[in-house]
């Protein structure tokens, strides 16, 4: 995945915006907070995300793939992928959609709702 195709994919996602900060890295947010990040690894394109606390345990381990330099340090859960030998581009989409959930998830009801996120139907407005 090049970053193009990072930037185009983050940001057909809902809610999403994105800035450039970090020293050149493309950081793409969903209500202000961030769920993805491209660079911050100098031979080649790598892609940062939030997972879970079993993805992360299961991710850390593999080729290609680490606990994500200045976030993992500081006990949170995000993997950085810095080649394809065990995440391909498709598995690194589904990983990008599923922190971009889960980091919307952690915003407030009222700004999920005012962002269109996470609604189910049914959902009353109380």
């Amino acid at each position: 995945m090049t970053y193009d195709e990072f930037n185009a994919f983050c940001g057909s996602l809902a809610a999403t915006s994105h800035v450039i900060q970090w020293g050149g890295a493309h950081v793409w947010k969903v209500g202000d907070k961030v769920f993805a990040i491209g660079g911050w690894h100098d031979d080649q394109e790598a892609f940062t995300f939030k997972v879970s606390e079993m993805s992360f345990e299961i991710l850390k381990e593999e080729r290609g793939v680490r606990p994500a330099p200045y976030l993992a340090s500081r006990g949170m859960k995000w993997i950085q992928r810095y080649d394809e030998s065990f995440l391909n581009d498709q598995d690194l989409k589904r990983y990008l959609r599923e922190s971009h959930r889960i980091v919307s998830l952690g915003l407030s009801k009222k700004r999920q709702k005012a962002l269109g996120l996470n609604q189910t139907a049914g959902e009353d407005d109380r």
